[in-house]
């Protein structure tokens, strides 16, 4: 059983054997733009894994602004390079290496009410700048569910057919980033692939977790969004990775979440099993939800490799060990787009 930071990363970061053969395939060397967030820490280290694994002795480079040096110390230490960057600067940007392979992760979500303006630099103008630095690099390009309406629960979730249809500024933005990114594309000729990805789930965030604290700590489970996805972010992060293989101008959308559509009322009962408590209930569960559809990147990427009934084991498992938490909720239960 995980019980640990240490160990909850290491399992995060063993690479299968798909992805090192992918890694393979790409030549050059690796850079993430915005390592700093929640998932990429064990992105980087997955695929410094892989390489090593594969034996390409690509580099694996890491930018953020780094407001503290222990990340930094901590992703030197697994070998992986660290340039501390505000990107937002465009002389430091106009600094950075042009390497083959970008995985873009920079934005901003929560602080966007009262912020709109910094909410849409970082998420509509800076991509027209890292696209202009970066043109003729392959490029992943993170983005969100957050850029699709809500969909009725009974019919799977929105495809990458779907249009695009935002609700709230946050989720605008982000739209406006796939947008410039998109006319980057097309006019460069840089293969991009978009990362539409809800939600990843770690045992120290995300919303099996929000809920697992609610049900553990006796308080009530709002279940009006009553259905969500989810997918473990070592599974994401491999999806993510293997992404830059698809990547095409103009580019390739992947959804990225689990294969379910989860009732929140059906998790809070069973964490409820778990801690032997009973899961208060309060709201109605409405007939739409913010669910996307994966099954493109299921087949091209294959599911999961951590089950739901898995997750829900190994959180209830960390939150009665007192594992550590990051305190960054997902704000699942917003219906009105306002982070």
């Amino acid at each position: 059983m995980v019980t640990t930071v240490e160990q909850l990363e290491e399992f995060m970061s063993i690479p299968s054997k798909t992805l090192i053969e992918d890694v393979k395939k790409l030549d050059g060397d690796f850079i993430i733009l915005g390592i700093g967030g929640k998932m990429g820490p064990t992105l980087a280290y997955l695929l410094k894994n892989a390489i090593d694994e594969a034996g390409t002795n690509q580099r694996v480079i890491g930018v953020s602004r780094f407001s503290n040096d222990d990340l930094k110390i901590q992703l030197n230490s697994k070998g992986i390079e660290t340039i501390s960057c505000d990107l937002l600067n465009d002389s430091e940007l106009r600094e950075l290496p042009v390497v083959k392979n970008v995985i873009y992760m920079a934005g901003n979500k929560f602080g966007t009410a009262g912020n709109e303006h910094f909410t849409w630099a970082m998420n509509s103008y800076l991509p027209g700048r890292v696209a202009e630095h970066y043109k003729g690099s392959r490029m992943v390009i993170f983005s969100t569910g957050n850029v699709y309406p809500l969909s009725d629960v009974k019919l799977g979730g929105c495809d990458e057919l779907v249009s695009p249809d935002p609700v709230g500024e946050y989720g605008q933005s982000c739209l406006g980033r796939e947008r410039v990114f998109t006319y980057f594309s097309h006019r460069d000729k840089t293969p991009m692939s978009i990362f539409r990805l809800n939600y990843a789930i770690d045992l120290r965030y995300g919303v099996l977790l929000e809920v697992a604290k609610s049900v553990y700590n006796g308080e009530p489970v709002d279940v009006t969004m009553g259905h969500v996805n989810v997918i473990w972010q070592g599974s994401a992060n491999e999806y993510a990775i293997r992404s830059l293989i698809h990547a095409s101008t103009p580019p390739t959308i992947f959804n990225a979440t689990g294969p379910e559509i989860l009732s929140v009322k059906w998790v809070a009962n069973e964490f409820a099993k778990y801690f032997e408590k009973e899961a208060i209930i309060i709201g109605e569960e409405a007939e739409t939800a913010l669910l996307s559809n994966a099954t493109k990147a299921h087949r091209i990427f294959g599911y999961p490799s951590v089950s739901i009934r898995e997750l829900i084991e190994l959180i209830a498992n960390w939150i009665q060990n007192d594992g550590e938490l990051l305190n960054k909720p997902s704000h699942f239960q917003e219906r009105k787009g306002q982070f």
